[in-house]
């Protein structure tokens, strides 16, 4: 990068004056031996190639002195694994190795301004609150609040309590419209921060800023009676930064005053202009269950002609075992008849075994081969109607899976999103004014300022 040259001179001279630095690198073999050597406390990972290997080899031996073990140093390094590091300070005898867990944040990149912002959020209400209510009574009051330039315009919030102390602040007012074609989004936003005046070389730090949520309309031209007034800081009489700081509000407003959307890709919805996730979650909801029916719906037609199908096939398989049985029945009692028949024949005829009696004993025979097979035919109609309800079963199964599986893939509260940052364009930021306002404060029993608006 650019700053390497500035960097690697920092490094190899900037520890006379007391100045600490911390470098990362993944490439050590860009950094010059001079440089690896003034480094007192390394943190090092699994290095690739040799030439890295070599070149953080030549530091360590160089900021270690005379008491320096090379090939323990070199076995430790090439046993690194995964999350493992080696700390050497120069101030300690030996070398660590530790382990690192997994983190929330791994690989996620740099922290951009808007995470710090984030995380900061709380803490910083919190040491503000601290600030307003130690340093605000260093400065001077007056009864009057001092004269400030003509062109520079003077706002005043309404104070509550008695004993009203004005501070000042730089504030402004901008209106935001934001557009988008892509994802049906026109909304418009009236926005008031202010922002206190530093001493140091940047006078206005729009990141310091705090949104006023109050009406620009409440603004009020003059400041309560018997009130008194802090000092002006020198930079508000600059007149013409005012131009500059308005600027500077209007990229600032352009980076940071965004709305944030929610997509989902699955149900191809993103949420409205100030939609929470939330809410935009339970009218994905409401999507989800529609398209949940209406896919259950193509999945049970797509499955009835299959059922009726197979119900069809089971009521001719039970008529087939309802007639097989009857047959059956027919046919064993006809086997009876004919067995009866023959027997009553033989026992009461004259002759010992008469020929219509032969006939007969035979005849009832052939229907006793005829019953049985009757029989097996119900057998192999119960057991085709077995089957038949075996595959409607599995059918029914088959259809509850995959209408159990919409349930999981429709699923709203469980769906990932995707965060859409809608920017304003330049032309559709307007700052209506940057002036200065006088904050009203009260001090409590201790002397502290709060504010009182």
């Amino acid at each position: 990068p650019p700053s390497k040259n500035l960097f690697l001179t920092l490094l190899k001279q900037a520890r006379a004056y007391g100045l600490g630095l911390v470098l990362a690198t993944q490439n050590p073999v860009d950094l010059d031996y001079k440089g690896l050597s003034n480094t007192g406390t390394w943190f090092i990972g699994r290095l690739q190639t040799e030439r890295d290997k070599a070149r953080v080899m030549e530091g360590l031996e160089g900021a270690s002195g005379g008491n320096f073990d090379k090939q323990e140093m070199e076995r430790t390094i090439a046993g690194l694994g995964k999350r493992r590091f080696l700390l050497h300070n120069v101030h300690e005898d030996e070398a660590v190795v530790f382990n690192t867990r997994w983190v929330m944040s791994y690989l996620a990149g740099p922290l951009t301004r808007d995470h710090i912002r984030s995380l900061m959020s709380k803490t910083k209400g919190a040491i503000a609150t601290v600030a307003k209510a130690v340093s605000k009574p260093k400065r001077k009051s007056h009864e009057s609040a001092p004269a400030l330039p003509p062109s520079v315009e003077q706002f005043f919030i309404k104070g509550q309590g008695e004993e009203i102390v004005y501070h000042p602040r730089l504030i402004a007012a901008g209106d935001i419209v934001y557009t988008s074609a892509r994802y049906s989004i026109e909304d418009e936003r009236q926005v008031l921060h202010t922002v206190e005046f530093e001493d140091g070389p940047v006078e206005i730090d729009w990141d310091n800023s705090e949104a006023l949520d109050i009406p620009v309309d409440d603004l009020l031209d003059a400041g309560a009676e018997g009130a008194s007034y802090a000092e002006c800081p020198a930079a508000a009489n600059n007149a013409k930064a005012y131009a500059r700081w308005n600027k500077d509000y209007k990229r600032w407003l352009r980076q940071n005053e965004t709305i944030t959307l929610y997509k989902s890709k699955r149900f191809r919805m993103s949420s409205a202009a100030g939609e929470t996730e939330g809410e935009f979650r339970v009218r994905l909801q409401d999507a989800a269950s529609e398209i949940r029916d209406q896919s259950i719906a193509k999945i049970r037609k797509r499955y009835a002609g299959k059922v009726t199908t197979l119900e069809n096939r089971l009521l001719r398989a039970e008529q087939s075992v309802a007639r097989e049985k009857e047959q059956s029945t027919k046919k064993k009692l006809d086997t009876a008849i004919s067995f009866g028949t023959a027997i009553l024949g033989a026992v009461l005829g004259r002759k010992k075994l008469s020929t219509t009696t032969a006939t007969r004993i035979g005849s009832a025979i052939k229907t006793a081969g005829g019953a049985s097979k009757e029989a097996a035919d119900v057998g192999r109609a119960v057991e085709t109607a077995e089957k038949v309800k075996a595959e409607i079963a599995d059918l029914n199964t088959a259809l509850e899976k995959e209408v159990a599986e919409l349930d999981t893939a429709f699923d709203a509260q469980a769906e990932e999103l995707e965060e859409i940052v809608v920017r304003a364009k330049s032309t559709d930021i307007h700052v209506a004014f940057t002036g200065l306002v006088w904050l009203p404060y009260t001090a409590d029993e201790k002397g502290r300022l709060r504010p009182a608006w």
